[in-house]
């Protein structure tokens, strides 16, 4: 069967088909609006299509393609993602790696002073408590010893004594004593005088034997005991004109002296019975209570000077690298509110105390010392107290 040929869109239209189109395209419409009623009574939901008229000449347009834009999205979204994921794992790594701070723990420290007695006694007043602020020269403690001050009283009536041995001695002797040494050895000349006369009268009876050996033995003793006497009388008297000697001026200053010393020394026993603050600092602790006995060295209290706090760490060995006095570092403490502040090392133990860490391989290891590192705030933080702890991040230097 031969197929009807069809013209060319671009052929001269033939005048018989220009007047049979509106025909063709009324038919057409006709058509298309009985399909349109057929439609609608199958159509339940009642929806309305719009049916246009089908031009020969229009071909049906093609999907246009997706813009550019839309394509290299999920390629860059996916680009994105996998940057992202990279760096997020570098960034890991490289925490990884890099070599953590090691979190070190001090402690606050301050200057303690521990007041004890100096001597024995028993308590008598104690105006202070613990928390306490005292300033320097405050009386914390007193003491009761009658004893003691009773024997300070009997130094002084000594001193008394020495001063005025000294004062006979230095003025000499009193011109009686002189007079009176005089006339005892006037005394004595006189009795050697008679005694030589009896022995010389006795000596010439006993030649012409009017007298007997024995009364002549009795005045030769009797001379010779006057002889010896006005001889003590001369010897008193030239002392009493001379006066003391030097060495006994000496001894006379010497015991005054002596005197003096001990009075020096019982004064400084009783003036410890009053115990007083040697610093302005606060009352930490309270050993000894009013009417408590206490002997010499025995603590009665302790103070703490606040106005010089500091943190106190124990370094193993290896952590010393690097660190030297006069270097700076931050410190948390936990008790202010983990509150930063900025301390000094001022103090590096001079000698290891202990071995903080124990090797545990027989070789390749060695035992680390452990050493004090004492560092001050370097601006003062008035809230800080001793036994506060305190956290450095330490990282090697």
């Amino acid at each position: 069967m031969k197929e009807p040929s069809r013209s060319s869109p671009s052929a001269t239209p033939n005048p018989t088909d220009l007047k049979s189109a509106p025909d063709s395209a009324g038919l057409t419409e006709a058509s298309g609006v009985a399909s349109h009623a057929k439609m609608d009574k199958s159509n339940p939901s009642n929806e309305t299509e719009t049916i246009r008229p089908i031009d020969d000449n229009t071909a049906p347009s093609p999907t246009p393609p997706p813009p550019a834009d839309q394509a290299k999205t999920p390629f860059a979204a996916a680009t994105i993602v996998a940057i992202s994921t990279a760096a997020i794992v570098g960034l890991s790594l490289w925490y990884l790696v890099q070599p953590q701070p090691l979190l070190v723990q001090g402690e606050a420290d301050a200057t303690r002073i521990d007041i004890a007695a100096r001597v024995e006694g028993r308590i008598g007043q104690r105006p202070v408590s613990r928390g306490d602020n005292v300033t320097a020269g405050q009386l914390l403690v007193s003491i009761d010893n009658p004893e003691l001050r009773m024997k300070l009283n009997e130094a002084e009536a000594a001193r008394l004594v020495a001063i005025a041995d000294l004062t006979r001695i230095e003025v000499g002797t009193r011109a009686e004593v002189i007079a009176e040494r005089k006339a005892a050895v006037a005394a004595g000349e006189a009795s050697l005088t008679l005694a030589q006369e009896t022995y010389d009268r006795t000596v010439q009876l006993t030649k012409s034997e009017t007298a007997s050996l024995q009364r002549l033995d009795e005045a030769t003793a009797s001379l010779d005991v006057a002889k010896r006497s006005l001889e003590q009388a001369r010897l008193a008297s030239d002392e009493a004109v001379a006066g003391y000697t030097a060495e006994e001026r000496g001894v006379a200053k010497a015991a005054v002296g002596k005197a003096e010393a001990a009075i020096v020394t019982l004064k400084a026993q009783v003036a410890e019975l009053t115990v007083s603050a040697p610093v302005a600092a606060q009352v930490y602790q309270v050993a000894a209570e009013p009417g408590e006995y206490v002997s010499p060295g025995i603590p009665l209290l302790s103070l703490v000077d606040l106005g010089d706090v500091w943190l106190r760490f124990d370094l193993r060995e290896d952590l010393l690298k690097g660190l030297k006095v006069g270097d700076r570092f931050s410190a948390r403490i936990p008790a202010l509110g983990d509150m930063p502040i900025e301390v000094e090392v001022r103090t590096i133990a001079t000698r290891g105390e202990y071995a903080g860490w124990r090797a545990t391989r027989a070789t390749g290891d060695f035992d680390l010392r452990t050493f004090e590192v004492r560092a001050y705030p370097v601006k003062k933080v008035d809230a800080l107290r001793p036994g506060m702890s305190a956290y450095v991040d330490w990282r090697p230097r």
